[in-house]
């Protein structure tokens, strides 16, 4: 097999699939430090498709696992599939869905999936001036990839114009700025509910909250994620059963009527409102942090679920998860999501509990010991019978890893 990426959910993904007794060898393009410790590395970027597709060739790889958005959003699913290779994810016309967030607008509008009301905007001018008919908080999105800082929640007229400048005439985003959305903001509690589908059958996960914001209390800039927990306590078999019947199923149904047939994960970012459950964005892939605490709790084989996603034969599987309720925090460079350094040892990470679970995102070996090689750069893992449980393992093992400038949330699933 071949996992396409390098961070924590990558890792997690390959700690799941050799798990498996069908999984015999895993490549991991371009891996890293705690990845290369169970599987194989190859120094090749995600964005190369071309030699991603040689190296599926080449090492006779039976099937490949996208992690991260872009190599999706360049076609790499288009192409292994033109060469006869087995490949989990969207095609890239299916991957606007996330790399397009008018895309998803128009297309929620369009089939009617509860959403914010919001308006597309492909003029500065226009933008600046609807928003002074809007009462703050106001949300603007970029249309493009923007690593997950692309939407701006402005609390003032001022601020929100502000952010319309930087986005669409100082291009900070370069081209993903060219349109923007303007939607109005939605209070409630926010969770990420992920599904595998095959085009027709939309078989749910579990569903997880993670914290986007750098620093306790959410405060701070907006990260990829400094932390996650499942399952909520706030969101139960009756709000998941709302969200795929009217959210996930419409979604991968509306793609269908579209022509272009979803297949993979579909990642549904949604605010439980007083208004009942309404979707704030769609993903193309499995989220980071969300899958480092969701896939621990998979009791059914992952490769069968690929495999019948791929195959169209969804409805046929029954797919199992545990009870158990899993917290997992991230530990992050100084400076991140901002300049950071890098190149830093990092010590303790035998010392731990064995009930721990480590999942490396900006890492690197090097000598026998393992460094610092990114922003976030580990998510600790813990699970429990409950959530104050799990978090309480977490949190008790923390200070035992250390390496300059590492710091984590305090308040990671203080709110289950």
């Amino acid at each position: 097999m071949m996992v396409i990426g390098g961070g924590a959910r990558e890792h997690a993904l390959v700690w799941k699939l050799i798990q498996s007794p069908k999984v015999a060898e895993v490549y991991v393009a371009p891996g890293n430090g705690g990845i290369e410790l169970i599987a194989h590395n190859l120094a090749i970027s995600p964005v190369n498709i071309e030699a991603l597709a040689e190296a599926a060739r080449q090492y006779k790889i039976d099937l490949t696992v996208v992690g991260p958005e872009m190599p999706l959003t360049l076609g790499i699913v288009d192409l292994f599939q033109s060469r006869g290779l087995a490949i989990f994810g969207p095609r890239g016309a299916a991957a606007l869905i996330e790399s397009s967030k008018v895309f998803a607008k128009e297309l929620m509008q369009k089939y009617g999936l509860p959403s914010a009301r919001g308006r597309v905007f492909t003029s500065s001018a226009a933008a600046k001036e609807y928003i002074q008919s809007q009462p703050p908080p106001i949300v603007i999105k970029a249309d493009g990839l923007a690593a997950g800082k692309g939407t701006i929640v402005a609390t003032s007229r001022k601020q929100a114009t502000e952010a319309v400048a930087e986005i669409m005439e100082r291009q900070i985003f370069g081209s993903a700025g060219d349109k923007v959305i303007i939607d109005e903001y939605l209070s409630g509690r926010e969770v990420s509910l992920l599904a595998f589908t095959d085009g027709k059958t939309v078989a749910g996960m579990v569903p997880v909250c993670d914290y986007k914001r750098a620093f306790d209390g959410d405060v701070g800039p907006n990260t990829g994620g400094m932390g996650s927990y499942s399952p909520p306590g706030f969101f139960g078999p009756h709000q998941i059963e709302l969200a795929r019947k009217n959210i996930l199923k419409p979604a991968v149904s509306a793609m269908a009527q579209e022509g272009e047939p979803y297949q993979g994960v579909l990642y549904a970012g949604l605010m439980l409102t007083p208004n009942g459950v309404k979707t704030l964005e769609f993903n193309a892939r499995f989220g980071d942090p969300e899958t480092q605490v969701a896939l621990p709790r998979l009791k059914t084989d992952l490769v069968d679920i690929l495999m019948a996603a791929i195959d169209g034969t969804l409805d046929q599987m029954e797919i199992l998860w545990s009870e158990e309720c899993f917290v997992g925090v991230v530990i992050a460079s100084a400076g991140y999501p901002g300049d950071y350094k890098t190149g830093f040892p990092i010590t303790g990470l035998d010392r731990l509990d064995k009930e721990i679970t480590v999942f490396h995102a900006g890492t690197k070996a090097q000598g026998g010991k393992i460094y610092t090689d990114g922003g976030r750069v580990l998510t600790v893992v813990a699970g429990g019978k409950t959530i104050a449980e799990a978090r309480a393992k977490v949190y008790s093992q923390l200070s035992a890893i250390r390496f300059e400038g590492g710091y984590y949330r305090q308040d990671i699933a203080q709110q289950g």
